[in-house]
């Protein structure tokens, strides 16, 4: 009987040892199918997204360049009327961004997104053809109303193929084209440059022209390749195809299967627009693009003030842009690879506040450029985290859309600072500007603590069952789901 009772126990540790081993080698296989499908994610749809993003910045920045070929003088404005050009812009840009989201899922992103950039192009390169102060405003409004909707419209796409925990490297990934823009914008305005007087064009218009015609065919080309989602992405073998989907559905539970079928309803929006961490991650998102629109508008008149030629200060305008693109990828690891978003802006924020009250203070022509790197090390990098903070925490496609775009429409109003706080004549050392961005950095740092904060007590409350009632709930009410902090 002993003899028998051992063979079955011997048979069964048998039979379970051999499960396992199929479990380990099924886990094996499940994290190799789950590689393929990011790597064909990564290299089939965000080369595009970056290009997109790239693109955007190259067409809403490369005015700064052009005013140091002489646009002004050109069409006979002032330096005012430059910036309520550059304002309206934003006006346009910030009006465009929420409706644009809610009308994505209809019209669906492989449309839309590039049909965005294509329309934008063309505007761009009719800046190229502007004769006076009516047509500047009126080629920037309508260049902001058709960009508005491009970076709410990727972030609500990208947190529609990939997981909560992937999402913060994939926006640095797709970021960092808007620093490198900054690099490439100076050299290839400087290039461009070269066409002046080419068919009775001046070096500026060039500049228009060319970036303008860069993004159209970018759009039409994207219209061929981007996928609207996982479910039809053709690059996906079926086997692939099912493990995208399955595993966007485990990540968040039943609610990835809801927003499949989700029908628009206000309630969402209202919810969205109702958020505590809507508002607070929004506006500590408006001072770090106060900085970073002004950066990107100024920096190469910030450099000729330095005692460069406007060829110099193309040129020297990119080493800033390079550094801060390695910094902005690895920030975004960090916050993947240790699931925050807030915390990590608490280390990030600082760098760009240090280099903002040395620039404002000090007159050495060295320390200041040397101050530029600190400035775009901690704007840049501060993007990926505050982007996909929200989106991670928001559950309900309508709801996501909502806080995304309202998140930039918000954050976006930076554009109106920063456009009136460099007036020419302030420069090169520009202590108001630099000081008023100064204080909006030290704002937004204890605002990202407070929704640090926040979201730690909505989690301890769910621990604690006060959201019990939520159960069941296919969002971010739910009990289970739990907030990045």
């Amino acid at each position: 009987m002993s003899v028998k009772s051992d063979e079955v126990k011997h048979a069964g540790a048998g039979a379970v040892s051999e499960d396992s081993e199929q479990g380990d080698a099924g886990t094996i296989e499940n994290k190799k199918l789950e590689r393929k499908v990011l790597w064909k994610l990564d290299t089939r749809v965000l080369p595009l997204l970056a290009l997109l993003f790239l693109c955007s910045f190259f067409d809403r920045t490369n005015v700064g360049n052009a005013k140091l070929y002489k646009l002004e003088d050109e069409i006979n404005i002032t330096n005012y009327q430059y910036n309520i050009g550059l304002a309206v812009f934003y006006a346009t840009y910030i009006f465009g961004e929420i409706p644009s989201n809610l009308i994505l899922k209809k019209v669906t992103p492989s449309i839309w997104l590039p049909c965005l950039a294509f329309v934008w192009g063309i505007v761009a390169m009719s800046t190229g053809f502007i004769k006076n102060f009516g047509h500047f405003v009126t080629v920037r409004a309508l260049l902001g109303l058709c960009e508005g909707g491009l970076l709410p419209g990727m972030i609500l796409y990208l947190s529609g193929i990939y997981t909560r925990r992937e999402l913060a490297v994939r926006i640095g990934i797709f970021y960092t084209s808007a620093s490198l823009s900054g690099a490439f914008s100076g050299l290839l305005a400087r290039a461009i440059s070269e066409l002046g007087g080419k068919g009775g064009l001046s070096k500026w218009r060039w500049i228009f022209i060319i970036f303008g015609l860069f993004s159209s065919t970018v759009g039409f080309a994207v219209f061929w390749l981007l996928p609207n989602g996982v479910a039809s992405a053709k690059f996906f073998t079926p086997e692939e195809r099912e493990c995208a989907i399955r595993r966007l559905r485990q990540g968040t539970g039943n609610g990835r299967q809801q927003e499949e079928v989700e029908r628009f309803a206000w309630s969402e929006v209202r919810r969205g627009v109702l958020s505590w961490q809507t508002w607070l991650s929004a506006s500590a998102y408006f001072g770090i693009l106060s900085g970073l629109y002004s950066f990107g508008l100024f920096l190469p008149t910030i450099i000729q003030g330095l005692g460069y030629t406007a060829n110099e200060a193309q040129l020297w305008s990119v080493i800033p842009y390079a550094v801060a693109t390695v910094f902005t990828l690895c920030t975004a690891y960090l916050s993947d690879y240790f699931q925050v978003r807030g915390i990590i802006m608490l280390f990030s924020l600082p760098i760009a506040i240090v280099g903002y009250a040395v620039i404002a203070n000090t007159h050495n022509t060295h320390v200041k450029y040397g101050m530029t790197f600190l400035m775009a090390t901690g704007l840049y990098s501060s993007v990926p985290p505050v982007l996909g903070w929200l989106s991670n925490n928001s559950a309900g496609h309508y709801k996501r859309a909502t806080t995304s775009a309202l998140q930039l429409a918000i954050a976006n109003a930076g554009g109106f600072v920063a456009v009136f706080i460099y007036p020419s004549k302030e420069g090169p050392q520009y202590h108001k500007g630099h000081t008023v961005v100064l204080g909006l950095l030290t704002a937004g740092w204890f605002l990202v603590l407070a929704n640090v904060l926040y979201c730690w007590k909505i989690n301890k409350d769910k621990a604690a069952g006060k959201y019990d009632k939520y159960l069941g709930y296919n969002d971010d009410r739910n009990p289970h789901f739990k907030l990045v902090l």
